[in-house]
């Protein structure tokens, strides 16, 4: 039975013990790769908490249960998963990582690319390959004939709906341009926000990819991978493993850029570091 709401405040929430703590890192772990220490402990309590309460539960097991229960239990992981992982992004977040990519589109674009590929990895609620989807619809303009696409992806379904919506609060775009703020986006009547216009939702493609799954990922061949602010949930062998499947999607010569510290200790025979202030980016060798 639902517990009514006004018998059971956050401050009354239950705490976990050591044996249903080990329970939950172990499916999150093994279903999305995200790793909970003891010290983010608390994090996971008050998350479970705030989910359960809507739920009507006010136990950890029953919670546990509910999301093994079929389709129902899947629809509740959706839900949970979105509570779990998304975090606060925003347009053109880290601004060396796209003048590297910038300044890469235009180099291989020059050398006679026709075409520019994207793929956005984690890409939350949108502001990422929105951000991409500007600077680079921008550059193509320079190269009458050439083409870009991008692919954005993120486990987190409802995450996944915001970001097609592409809709956000006028405050997102306080640190963008006038210009793009102009050409890309238009009020929404009656509310304080803005939704990107057609011009650039049409020419991204939002999927959903559990990065523990990158070996049935069709993505391929492709000149830039965007993926920062996600690796920091993994062990560093999970994080490697990532990053390998990562690389080998890659064309010949393709680009693909991470967040600052988030591999410490990765290498792969066919990848060289870029060296750009910064960024921490790897190329595919040509041969």
């Amino acid at each position: 039975m639902p517990v009514p709401a006004h018998k059971w405040s956050m401050k009354e929430s239950l705490k976990m013990d050591d044996e249903q703590f080990i329970l939950w890192q172990a499916l999150l772990e093994d279903r999305t790769g995200m790793q909970i220490s003891a010290q983010r402990k608390s994090f996971l309590e008050t998350s479970l908490a705030i989910r359960m309460r809507e739920v009507g539960l006010q136990d950890y097991d029953a919670y546990y249960e509910k999301l093994m229960s079929g389709l129902t239990g899947e629809v509740e992981w959706a839900t949970l998963v979105d509570r779990l992982t998304v975090q606060e992004t925003s347009f053109f977040r880290h601004t060396s990582s796209f003048e590297l990519v910038h300044n890469y589109c235009d180099t291989r674009l020059k050398d006679g690319a026709t075409s520019v590929d994207v793929w956005s990895v984690g890409c939350s609620t949108g502001e990422e390959p929105y951000s991409l989807a500007m600077m680079l619809n921008g550059l193509t303009e320079e190269y009458p004939g050439k083409y870009w696409g991008i692919t954005a992806t993120d486990i987190s379904l409802p995450a996944l709906s915001k970001a097609r919506q592409g809709i956000y609060s006028k405050r997102k775009l306080d640190l963008m341009s006038d210009e793009y703020k102009a050409r890309y986006f238009s009020d929404v009547p009656e509310s304080r926000k803005v939704q990107v216009n057609r011009e650039l939702k049409d020419r991204i493609c939002f999927a959903q990819v559990n990065v523990l799954e990158l070996e049935s990922a069709p993505m391929a061949g492709l000149d830039v991978i965007f993926c920062q602010n996600l690796l920091i949930y993994f062990r560093r062998w999970r994080k490697r493993d990532i990053v390998t499947h990562l690389a080998e999607r890659l064309a010949p010569g393709g680009l693909m850029v991470l967040g600052i510290g988030e591999v410490l200790d990765w290498s792969h025979p066919d990848m060289e570091r870029v060296p750009y202030e910064n960024t921490l980016a790897f190329a595919r060798r040509n041969g």
